[in-house]
């Protein structure tokens, strides 16, 4: 969700029910400049639900392997 930094911080506690589901994007002037998350959800499920094509058994262990496989890569 993306709101603006007034109304985030008018509608602080509606906010803080929300980060329970979904992250929120704050902006000012028209530009991002936080991003608040819920701690208790990994990245790894926050963006299975936006990406395509995710499988539903993916991992941190898995994104981390593959990530230094890259990395070993392009060295």
């Amino acid at each position: 969700m993306v709101v603006t930094a007034t109304e985030f911080k008018t509608n602080f506690g509606k906010y803080l029910d929300l980060i329970a589901k979904e992250d929120i994007f704050i902006t000012r002037n028209g530009k991002t400049i936080a991003k608040v998350v819920n701690p208790h959800i990994s990245a790894v499920d926050s963006l299975r639900g936006m990406l395509k094509d995710v499988p539903s058994d993916i991992d941190m262990d898995s994104l981390r392997e593959e990530r230094l496989l890259k990395y070993e890569n392009h060295v």
